[in-house]
């Protein structure tokens, strides 16, 4: 008679062999550290602001508590159709055509599992956000990687796809601004992307949560492209451009069919977005563009400013056009991307994810967000200057300094 059960012999294989997020596994030991900078999550370092946050406290006095409709409350969907027909051109039935999800994870996972049955395989770009492939994987579809590179801006082409594409593809991710490397995709490739996925029958899952947060030209949105609007599930959220990562507030836009299938998922696991975070994200919509273009100024300052820093330290560093992430290349130091990542937070208490976390492509590099406060910013790249400089220079190296206006002070020279 057994006295014990062996778990690992229960747990779904599928499950068993996911490994565990990379972002997650360097936050959660920076955690453990005292004094650590962190460059690792990508989270807003602005508190989301007042008028959004007072709009759910004043929703409390009123007793919002309860379950919405599953779809979410038509008001907040009303504002999203109304959104992405002014920004884009697209028009979206608010009825019908936009789910209100648990953040843009949540819509991932059920636009996935919507799409994909067993044995399909599903392409997503290398690298990419960490979620796609296991969310991929969990839906029993295959993960077939486009390998993109920093000779070709971190982009994804028309000839990567036509060469991917199996009988067996159902589907095609995609993500710009992208996360990790910050890049941006020229119209123009997007649109020979359509043909492809238009020839051979393919959806597009596109994941614009970064749409906003665009510093070089202007974002193309997928579904506004000609023939792709009922080609293409499109999901967006609160998280990065209003600074409400915590609120979990995101959507799905896109045919009336599959979202009803999208829904039948939602409504089993979910139910339905917190009605309180529903009503601020109305306010965020309505009220809070201003602030919003204000917060995206202060990125685009600091992107500038780690471009530079990047480059006066030694690390080759493609720039970001978006999001806001930076993606140095740190393989003149000899270290793999763990190896370096590892060290720095051993060495000099500042967190960055690795670039393999990202998949293939990403080894060489490590992600470093600059949501992060200037004054941290700052320290952050004194640190990993002398961590750099151990390794690659041990003459004189410029300490890195970045004045309180967001202007780039001149460095001391130290020795290493």
């Amino acid at each position: 008679m057994k006295t014990g059960i062996n778990w690992q012999s229960r747990i779904n294989p599928v499950v068993r062999e996911i490994p565990s997020s990379g972002i997650r596994r360097f936050f959660d030991l920076a955690a453990e550290m005292k004094g650590v900078i962190s460059l690792g999550v990508g989270e807003p370092d602005f508190v989301t602001p007042w008028h959004i946050r007072e709009a759910c406290m004043y929703s409390l006095e009123k007793g919002y508590t309860m379950y919405t409709s599953n779809q979410g409350l038509l008001e907040l969907r009303e504002e999203i159709a109304r959104d992405l027909a002014e920004s884009y051109g697209v028009i979206y039935d608010p009825r019908s055509e936009i789910l209100i999800t648990v953040g843009v994870s949540e819509g991932l996972d059920l636009a996935l599992r919507t799409v994909v049955c067993p044995g399909d395989e599903v392409l997503i770009p290398d690298p990419s956000y960490v979620s796609y492939a296991p969310c991929a994987s969990l839906a029993g579809a295959r993960p077939v990687y486009l390998p993109t590179s920093v000779e070709n801006g971190f982009q994804v082409t028309a000839e990567m796809v036509e060469k991917a594409v199996t009988p067996k593809t159902k589907a095609l991710v995609m993500c710009y601004p992208n996360n990790p490397t910050g890049a941006t995709i020229d119209r123009q490739l997007l649109m020979e992307i359509a043909e492809v996925v238009k020839y051979h029958d393919l959806i597009v899952i596109s994941d614009e949560i970064y749409d906003k947060l665009t510093y070089v030209g202007e974002h193309t949105c997928m579904s506004s492209l000609p023939g792709m609007r009922d080609r293409t599930i499109l999901l967006n959220g609160f998280s990065k451009a209003y600074a409400m990562t915590g609120w979990r507030v995101g959507y799905a836009a896109g045919n009336g069919d599959f979202i009803a299938a999208m829904k039948k998922i939602h409504q089993y696991t979910m139910l339905c977005a917190p009605i309180t975070a529903q009503v601020a994200a109305v306010e965020a919509l309505k009220n809070g563009k201003p602030g919003m273009k204000k917060m995206v100024e202060h990125y685009n300052r600091r992107r500038r400013l780690v471009l530079q820093a990047f480059q006066e330290i030694g690390l080759p560093c493609f720039e970001p056009r978006g999001a806001f992430y930076a993606f140095p290349d740190i393989r003149v130091t000899g270290l793999s991307s763990e190896e370096f990542a590892r060290q720095l937070l051993q060495e000099e208490k500042v967190a960055v994810v690795p670039g393999s976390a990202f998949g293939v492509q990403g080894e060489g590099y490590v992600r470093c967000s600059y949501a992060a406060s200037v004054e941290e910013l700052s320290e952050a790249f004194k640190r990993m200057n002398s961590f750099v400089g151990r390794r690659v220079n041990r003459g004189k190296i410029l300490t890195i300094a970045f004045g309180k206006n967001g202007q780039k002070k001149e460095g001391i020279c130290q020795s290493i």
